[in-house]
């Protein structure tokens, strides 16, 4: 990219420029992957030059990125940081944005990237500011704006903020973040189906008994609380992340890598999930909240605000029709990890002798996104010296025993370059972002007023209620954790 290219940080004082954004920029320029002429440009309302900027990033790349950075490759990025102290919503402070950007684009040419890491509360502000500033017109390089997560508090919110987006920008030039999808471990979900021809003959009903999506944190809500309380893990983690997860394990194969083929058919995937009504709603889930949490600091007395749900949903298509797949997440439990379990059904017919039906164990695959990225196979395999007698064995692969420690990048590095090289496969469109508020909404009002069942409860450290248990065990299941342990 020969024409300069800015980067615009809104919110450049706050925990997301110095944890994620500043060290993935960081690392995308000594990988040479920044565009030739780049530079950065933050803008918020703390008080800060230019050098006291590039000073408190130096300490953010220290402790968020790598260690100290070397000088050597320090100085030359620092060199392309600059700060803008105002506020977008005073004239004269974007006037003195506008001037800066003039004087990085000397020719009247360049690209820019308007990042919005601000609270969500400024989304619908910046972006009406941006088009009423002219500063999203195409007519001298390419515009794009990167939305943060968390994109509506509901199907109406999400339904407003896009409206707004749409009569600044084009569809194009938005692009909705959500940081699991630049997970390398989630990219590889991809690659695995649909690079490999022996896993998508039997991905379908005829062999595979039942999914499982996990997303389990060993924290609680912490110093979030006040944030948290009024949200709940439904919108937190089931509306984003659950659900893309859930669309990259059912979609159908892609026409090409392309874009708009990936996302056509992620959002297949959302359209065809069963609707589900109150009462049903409650007949497939199991909301509950950690013991202690209503007497953390900032959480109301009498809150209904779920900190672990699970969910049982059905596909309506011809690949996934009556296969369940039950999708949970929480704080407090006892481990951080995230997985995708594919639990294939059982052999049609027991053939060896002195063996039980039960002591054969269904074979099962284990995607490992985090923290054990890789993946595992569980199949049985006779024990030596005995007549019959077999034993479930895994086949294993771990990225950092195929790669090297380290291999595996933030996931910010690989969406940031995606933004800047105008790939939005990784981000979210405008119908999938509805179309998850649309069945999680379904789902909180299904919780929701007279005749609502009370939360469950459970134990910190522990995988959650009793209640998701037996959702499962009544169906003659059970969560599996194979990434952590052998279940």
């Amino acid at each position: 990219m020969p024409t300069p290219t800015t980067i615009v940080i809104f919110g450049a004082s706050g925990d997301l420029t110095e944890r994620k954004l500043i060290p993935a920029l960081f690392n995308l320029s000594t990988k040479d992957r920044l565009p030739e002429a780049f530079h950065i440009l933050g803008m918020a309302r703390t008080k800060a030059s230019d050098d006291s900027f590039r000073q408190e990033m130096l300490v953010a790349v220290t402790e968020f990125g790598d260690g100290e950075p070397d000088p050597m490759a320090w100085q030359p990025f620092a060199e392309r940081l600059g700060y803008v102290s105002g506020d977008f919503k005073e004239i004269g402070d974007m006037d003195e944005l506008i001037a800066r950007l003039e004087v990085i684009e000397a020719d009247g040419k360049g690209n820019r990237l308007y990042y919005l890491a601000t609270p969500p509360s400024v989304y619908q502000p910046a972006l009406h500011r941006l088009g009423e500033r002219n500063m999203v017109a195409e007519d001298h390089g390419w515009r794009r704006v990167v939305i943060e997560k968390p994109f509506g508090h509901d199907l109406e919110s999400a339904r407003n903020l896009n409206e707004v987006a749409h009569t600044v920008l084009e569809e194009d030039q938005i692009y909705r973040i959500d940081h699991y999808l630049g997970k390398e471990t989630v990219q590889n979900v991809l690659v695995f189906r649909f690079a490999n021809s022996i896993f998508e003959p039997v991905w379908n009903r005829n062999y595979i008994d039942h999914v499982q999506i996990t997303v389990a944190e060993s924290v609680g809500v912490g110093h979030r609380a006040n944030f948290y309380d009024g949200v709940g893990v439904l919108r937190d983690m089931f509306q984003n992340h659950l659900m893309q997860l859930l669309s990259l394990v059912a979609m159908e194969p892609p026409a090409s890598f392309g874009a708009n083929d990936i996302r056509n058919e992620r959002v297949k995937v959302l359209r065809s999930i069963r609707p589900m009504k109150e009462d049903s709603i409650r007949q497939h889930s199991v909301l509950a909240q950690y013991d202690g949490y209503l007497q953390t600091e900032g959480v109301a007395e009498s809150s209904r605000t779920p900190t672990y749900a699970a969910l049982r949903l059905f596909i309506d298509n011809w690949r996934w029709k009556d296969v369940p797949f039950y999708l949970r997440s929480g704080k407090e439990l006892e481990a951080k990890s995230t997985e995708i379990r594919i639990q294939f059904r059982s052999v049609p017919h027991l053939m060896f002798p002195m063996q039980s039906e039960a002591s054969i164990r269904p074979n099962a695959l284990d995607i490992c996104i985090q923290p054990d990225e890789g993946i595992h196979l569980r199949f049985e395999a006779k024990v030596p010296d005995q007549a019959a007698e077999m034993r479930s064995v895994d086949m294993e692969f771990h990225y950092a025993d195929a790669f090297g420690a380290g291999a595996i990048p933030d996931a910010y590095e690989r969406l940031i370059l995606d933004a800047l090289n105008g790939d939005p496969s990784l981000f979210t469109r405008a119908d999938t972002i509805e179309l998850a508020w649309q069945f999680i909404d379904s789902a909180i009002a299904g919780w929701q007023g007279d005749g609502a069942p009370a939360l469950a409860s459970y134990e910190k450290g522990s995988w959650g209620p009793a209640q998701a248990d037996d959702m499962l065990a009544g169906e003659g299941r059970h969560w599996s954790l194979g990434c952590l342990h052998d279940d």
